[in-house]
């Protein structure tokens, strides 16, 4: 047999599977070395972490009310990803999609909730499609860079919201910078609240419907990207511009689309915490979840499933690392943002620190196979 048929990439389980795992564990390896320098055992942590995130109803609901954050800007990250755009603006896309979340709760919160939280979801996701259109269109018509002008906009959001919290939308009487309370119309129901009519113990926590927001936008995601055209198009121009131009793709178009859509599910972080969880609006309540989208988009490879799974590690470590800091005096908070930073690290920006190696491993074997035969 001749070593010309053997394959020139690794298998897709590689890339997509045993790759980000191996960045886990080396993340996780580190902490535990840092966690055992410091007096505490790793393996004693572990333990806390998990039980913390899945060891009984109110740490679940609790962890996947993050993820659900996480697979929104995750997605939000992927679409421009597959663009050859790198959007780094999804905490300014999620403002603004609380923002428009917000607008309408104050404005239409005593009409009938399904109404509301129907609207409130067009809101955030137009409010945070025009967040993304903008420098879309400077990128695609003006050629200004996509990551500066995404992070000159996360400023621009703020400013904004500093300015109509504390100016216009600030509750009479109060010095905190908080909105009204919404009326009943406009919260969209808690888990807790819904599960035990369907027979389901669920503990009291954040989680709410807008999970199943969250998977309903993961499902339109890959339907979107992998059976229309425009999808297809936003794939090829992020693949090859060049050959996309040859084939009669508009790469300005694909471009504006895919930012649209990107600004579009990060805004929808704003319904998860505006209308589903604190009913009112409120400064800093993204909470650097556009930017940890940003890890779950490279650790998930810009798949759906992928994203799902990553957000769910990131929901772990975010409601375990409370019962770490909680349970363990000596792993402080500041302890367990070092943790999170490093599974950052390792599945972002070291992403392809190990990759071109272990995917070479497996090209060449089965080309010295190939050979040998």
């Amino acid at each position: 047999m001749s070593s010309m048929g053997a394959p020139t990439q690794a298998p897709t389980w590689v890339t997509h599977g045993l790759v980000p795992v191996i960045n886990l564990v080396l993340a996780l390896i580190i902490s535990g070395l840092i966690i055992a320098a410091i007096g505490e055992d790793p393996f004693e942590a572990l333990g806390y972490l998990m039980y913390g995130a899945f060891g009984y109803p109110e740490a679940i609901g609790y962890t996947l009310y993050y993820t659900t954050n996480f697979i929104f800007t995750g997605l939000a990250v992927a679409i421009a990803f597959h663009c050859g755009l790198f959007n780094i603006g999804g905490e300014g896309q999620a403002y603004l999609g609380g923002l428009g979340a917000g607008v309408v709760g104050l404005l239409f919160g005593h009409w009938p909730s399904p109404l509301v939280i129907l609207i409130g979801i067009l809101a955030a996701a137009s409010f945070g499609a025009v967040w993304g259109v903008i420098p879309g269109w400077l990128q695609a018509k003006r050629g200004s860079h996509i990551v500066i002008t995404t992070i000159m906009f996360n400023f621009i959001a703020a400013a904004l919201m500093s300015y109509l919290m504390v100016e216009i939308l600030i509750n009479p009487g109060q010095q905190a910078a908080e909105s009204r309370t919404f009326e009943a119309g406009a919260f969209i129901p808690f888990a807790h609240d819904i599960l035990p009519a369907l027979g389901v113990s669920m503990g009291r926590s954040a989680l709410n419907l807008s999970f199943v927001l969250a998977i309903l936008c993961s499902v339109f995601f890959w339907f979107f990207m992998w059976r229309t055209r425009w999808g297809y198009e936003i794939r090829a121009v992020g693949q090859n511009e060049t050959a996309a131009v040859y084939a009669g793709i508009s790469p300005s178009r694909a471009i504006i689309v895919a930012m649209a859509i990107s600004g579009a599910l990060a805004g929808l972080v704003g319904v998860n915490e505006i209308l589903g969880v604190h009913h009112r609006l409120l400064m800093e309540f993204t909470a650097g979840y556009g930017f940890v989208g940003i890890a779950v988009a490279l650790m998930g490879r810009n798949h759906p499933l992928g994203i799902f799974l990553a957000a769910l590690l990131f929901g772990t470590l975010y409601q375990g690392g409370q019962e770490i800091a909680f349970d363990m005096p000596r792993v402080n908070r500041d302890m367990v943002v070092v943790i999170q930073g490093l599974v950052i690290l390792f599945s972002g920006a070291l992403e392809n620190m190990f990759r071109p190696r272990i995917e070479a491993f497996f090209i060449r074997r089965p080309r010295a196979v190939a050979a040998a035969e």
